[in-house]
């Protein structure tokens, strides 16, 4: 499957000029063959190739026989994430002459060299390793820097090599993670939706409908997926960048990511829970369905005329304190939420949007298709499954709002009387 980067970019009936960074986009059985090719057209000599052991594993051997004369970095896969200390054991190994760093794995490594590239101002390649996260062709990198998870400014890769026989192969949970990422796209829009009518921000209607496409022929096609075929795999792996090269189009994760990422990100930050030994993908499901239980809520509350918009007295600081109990956790905290985005929404055009509200939210798919859509694609819906209880259901509500200082369904719900 050969992406066709130019329906991508040019002029929008969005009013704006949409542009990307990646040059080439190639999902395929034997697609790594191609590096060789791409390395000889660039002019690139000094190839700094970023893995774990376990990446290493899934094609480092064949990259090396690729690439002979490129300098691996393999990171130690147990407790590694997307920190600064991983981000300095790479600087430790990095050359002053690299032309090229490549990326061999799934998330974590994709974070982490997009945050070097960026910083030492290196071109990078996406060699996917797992369908399992859309964050391949991001510009940003979702990192864990000491103890706080903070989105920083970062590079997309100039071209993503994705070899359908070396990600097929991942182990079925990181597949299913892909699948659980992508279906939260469809609250992500929804808040995305819902900013747009109620403070007037910016929203491209063609970026919308093609990630919907992309997460519709998905869930058409996961029985396909756990059955091991190479279509669906190609398709999941499709969607993944497409939702990738959104952000990018659009500047920011906005298109993305909404409440039920910030659910992840609040369970990462490990101030309500402990570690969880959980993939992000996981997480991300698990918050979907929650937060769809809560706009459920609110769907039915507008509906039935009971919804009112209440005076706001702005952040909960005693309740932030409590929750963030150190101080640097409390201060970043208060800055991300600096200034507070409710300051925006004005109270009489919130009350005549609320039927509005409603009627996006009446678009998205039932949960109950969503749940039975990530059972069928063997993904996790439920907080036990990722080793959580039942207790922290509701503090994960009242404080995910506050993780972005972006405006969601689930921070307007801080004006709203449902």
């Amino acid at each position: 499957m050969r992406v066709d980067i130019n329906k991508f970019i040019g002029f929008c009936g969005c009013g704006k000029e949409h542009k990307i960074m990646v040059k080439d986009i190639i999902i395929e059985s034997e697609a790594i063959k191609k590096l060789s090719m791409i390395m000889e057209k660039e002019g690139f000599k000094n190839i700094t190739i970023i893995c774990d052991e376990n990446t290493y594993a899934a094609a480092g051997e064949e990259i090396k026989e690729i690439i002979p004369k490129g300098k691996f970095i393999n990171l130690k896969s147990e407790n590694l994430h997307a920190n600064e200390i991983a981000v300095q054991k790479v600087y430790e190994c990095l050359s002053v002459e690299n032309d090229v760093l490549i990326a061999l794995g799934s998330g974590t490594i994709h974070d982490i060299t997009r945050y070097v590239a960026y910083n030492k101002d290196i071109p990078f390649i996406s060699v996917p390793t797992a369908a399992s996260v859309d964050g391949f062709v991001s510009t940003v990198a979702a990192m864990t820097w000491k103890g706080d998870k903070k989105t920083f400014t970062a590079v997309s890769p100039i071209y993503v090599v994705a070899d359908t026989d070396i990600f097929k192969e991942a182990p079925y949970r990181l597949t299913a993670s892909g699948v659980s990422d992508l279906i939260g796209k469809y609250t992500a829009l929804v808040d995305w939706k819902i900013s747009s009518i109620v403070i007037g921000e910016y929203i491209c209607n063609k970026v919308c409908n093609m990630e919907i496409d992309a997460v519709n022929k998905l869930c058409e096609c996961v029985d396909d997926l756990v059955l091991g075929k190479l279509e669906a795999y190609e398709q999941l792996m499709y969607a993944l960048i497409l939702s990738g090269l959104a952000m990018q189009i659009i500047g920011n994760s906005r298109p993305a990511s909404g409440a039920e990422h910030h659910m992840s990100h609040l369970w990462e930050m490990e101030v309500i829970n402990k570690h969880l030994d959980a993939y992000h993908g996981e997480k991300v499901s698990v918050g979907l369905i929650l937060v769809m239980e809560e706009y459920k809520k609110i769907k039915k509350s507008i509906e039935n005329g009971r919804c009112r918009v209440k005076k706001y007295y702005g952040l909960e600081e005693d309740m932030l304190k409590e929750v963030f109990k150190s101080r640097e956790m409390y201060d970043s905290i208060m800055k991300e939420n600096t200034p507070d985005p409710l300051l925006n929404v004005n109270k009489v055009i919130l009350q005549n949007r609320l039927e509005s509200i409603a009627e996006i939210l009446e678009k998205l798919p039932t949960l109950d298709f969503v749940k039975n859509t990530l059972k069928r694609a063997k993904a996790v819906t439920t907080l036990e499954e990722i080793g959580l209880s039942n207790d922290v259901k509701q503090n994960s509500i009242r404080v995910l709002p506050y993780v972005r200082n972006r405006l969601t369904l689930m921070r307007i719900s801080k004006m709203l009387e449902y």
